[in-house]
């Protein structure tokens, strides 16, 4: 069971809201997921993206990939993750 790290949309139309999840790469973006490890707010400003961090060292430690745009947020955020090729 491979698994993502990934975004799952919430809020309203055109008011995007996002939970960082980790889920099972095969379930739907908006289905099933193991667990909530954060959230991420794009229409704030500054944005905000809060993470527990030590959930998603977790993850990351037991084989989670993060989508690319998961794996940028966790870059600035100061989280260093390897690319698998």
């Amino acid at each position: 069971m491979p698994v993502r790290i990934r975004l799952m949309r919430f809020g309203r139309r055109k008011r995007p809201f996002y939970r960082v999840v980790a889920a099972d790469s095969r379930a739907p973006r908006d289905g099933k997921f193991l667990e909530i490890l954060g959230y991420y707010d794009p229409l704030k400003e500054p944005y905000e993206f809060k993470v527990d961090v030590d959930k998603v060292k977790k993850w990351l430690e037991r084989g989670a990939e993060p989508t690319e745009t998961v794996r940028a947020l966790l870059r600035k955020i100061g989280i260093k993750v390897n690319r698998k090729a």
